[in-house]
């Protein structure tokens, strides 16, 4: 076997590319399937408290270290209006729920929802419905939320049990109105005037809440991106960031090809990061809007969408493998990469719908994406590094020649510790990685943790739950400002870096 010479990894801790946005470690929650009833709440659960949440669903979201929750959908939220989650239970309506065939009881809502964030310590991130919903509805939701008593949202508000404002800080605009199988789908200008119209409304009700426009639902639209630029030109004064979509998947079974998609992601925040720029200087402003990856995640294997009217039907309930934790490791990667400009993003879904979490009602399971994202989550703080990467490659069928390795890096300098992150995407031998420091020589790496296997295909299951977990090795001092990593095939390896303080 020929052995590949090093990977090298430059690091200077003055090389910043930006501040990481801690609300880039999001999650998304909609009414589709098992996510709310049976997954987050399930009143009728053994495992549920007095409010109806899962307990065991609690401990491990709080694993996750979410930041920000985006709710309520989703395609779910062209179609819902607000008034029919809030009030006492026993009055909220039963509805045919047209995004996904289904039956919503409307049991889990508002203060649901917001109790949820404030059990995990997550910012909530609310839709407003530009569907079937009115721009007056979507003030209203704003005053429900955010306005002291006096008028009559925020006293409905304190009748339902909330006498202090929710503070809702962030809302989106809407959900993917660029698909045609959205409920109410509009072209782009139509939708960038409703979406104009009640970001006036919103912000006339509280001036500090941050908005997100609806940006296109894939790169795969016909519309993208023009649809972005004409929706922002818009509206450019009146939101701050641009939602993206994207959904990832192993269609041809080409684990090769699959492991190297972080430069498609890359791709995508670019074009539209220049479709920003542009837009920004075409309208002579001095308003900054960023960007929103509010939907990412990997999804081809399960197509199950039309629940059959039933209650909290089985739907889109993908098993995770190692690849596809690799995925999402790189996904990571390239967000830190891209903080400049990308400062919040969603992992959908959060719970059973393709989600890190699958429940049953005796217990749940943590999916092999669940620990590159607690990985991240817990230890990418501070600024991101511009990292100068020397990779051997390895040949892909769909993009040619592709470097073994994926990295980013984190810097807070204010508590002297650091994190590498590195993917190893090669599937059948090691790799050394020599990490090289330029600046302030650090002390020491503190821990090292790897998410490995040998097997691409490899899942954790009810039956065998820890196939694919973390496995923690020691950290060792950092000589002469180098040290080296050694990488399993198929793996992430993240290491704690210390400076002297």
């Amino acid at each position: 076997m020929t052995t590949r010479p090093p990977a090298r990894i430059s690091i200077d801790e003055e090389r910043v590319i930006g501040r990481i946005s801690p609300l880039l470690f999001g999650g998304f929650i909609e009414h589709m399937g098992r996510c709310v009833y049976q997954g987050v709440f399930d009143p009728g659960s053994p495992l549920a408290d007095d409010q109806g949440f899962r307990t065991d669903v609690l401990a491990a979201l709080r694993e996750l270290n979410l930041r920000i929750i985006r709710y309520p959908g989703g395609n779910f939220l062209s179609g819902y209006h607000w008034r029919d989650g809030v009030g006492p239970v026993a009055q909220r309506p039963r509805r045919r729920e047209l995004a996904w065939q289904s039956i919503e009881t409307n049991r889990f809502g508002t203060h649901e929802f917001i109790a949820l964030c404030r059990m995990l310590g997550a910012e909530p991130m609310l839709g407003v419905n530009l569907g079937t919903g009115t721009i007056e509805e979507a003030g209203a939701y704003v005053e429900y939320c955010n306005a002291p008593t006096g008028t009559i949202e925020a006293d409905r508000r304190v009748a339902n049990g909330a006498p202090e404002p929710f503070g809702v800080r962030y809302w989106c605009l809407g959900n993917e109105m660029d698909g045609p199988w959205q409920i109410g789908h509009m072209d782009a200008h139509a939708y960038a005037v409703k979406a104009r119209e009640a970001a006036k409304l919103m912000k006339w009700h509280d001036p500090s809440i941050r908005l997100t426009l609806c940006g296109s639902s894939s790169s795969g639209m016909p519309t993208y991106p023009e649809w972005d630029r004409i929706a922002l030109e818009v509206c450019w004064e009146y939101v701050d960031y641009l939602s993206l979509h994207f959904y990832a998947g192993n269609r041809d079974d080409d684990t090769d090809s699959y492991l190297a998609l972080a430069r498609q992601f890359e791709e995508h925040l670019d074009a539209l990061a220049g479709t920003l720029r542009y837009v920004k200087a075409k309208m002579r402003s001095r308003h900054s809007v960023y960007l929103s990856w509010d939907e990412w995640n990997v999804w081809y294997k399960d197509q199950t969408t039309q629940g059959g009217w039933r209650e909290a039907p089985h739907l889109i309930e993908e098993v995770y493998n190692l690849e596809d934790a690799l995925v999402v490791a790189q996904w990571l990667n390239v967000f830190l990469r891209r903080c400049d400009v990308l400062k919040i993003a969603c992992l959908a879904q959060l719970v059973n719908v393709i989600a890190p979490i699958l429940t049953r009602s005796d217990g749940l399971i943590r999916q092999s994406i669940f620990y590159p994202f607690a990985l991240f989550s817990r230890y990418a703080t501070g600024d991101s590094l511009d990292l100068l990467v020397r990779s051997p490659l390895y040949a892909t069928r769909a993009f040619g020649d592709q470097p073994l390795i994926d990295a980013a890096a984190s810097y807070d300098a204010e508590h002297g510790k650091g994190a590498i992150f590195v993917v190893h995407r090669g599937q059948h031998a090691p790799l050394t990685v020599n990490l090289e420091w330029q600046g302030r020589s650090p002390r020491q790496i503190t821990e090292i943790y790897q998410v490995a296997g040998d097997d691409p295909k490899a899942v954790n299951s009810f039956e065998r739950p820890d196939v694919i977990g973390v496995r923690a090795l020691p950290g060792a001092p950092i000589t002469d400002r180098r040290f080296s990593l050694n990488l399993p095939p198929l793996s992430l390896t993240v290491a704690l870096v210390e400076w002297p303080t």
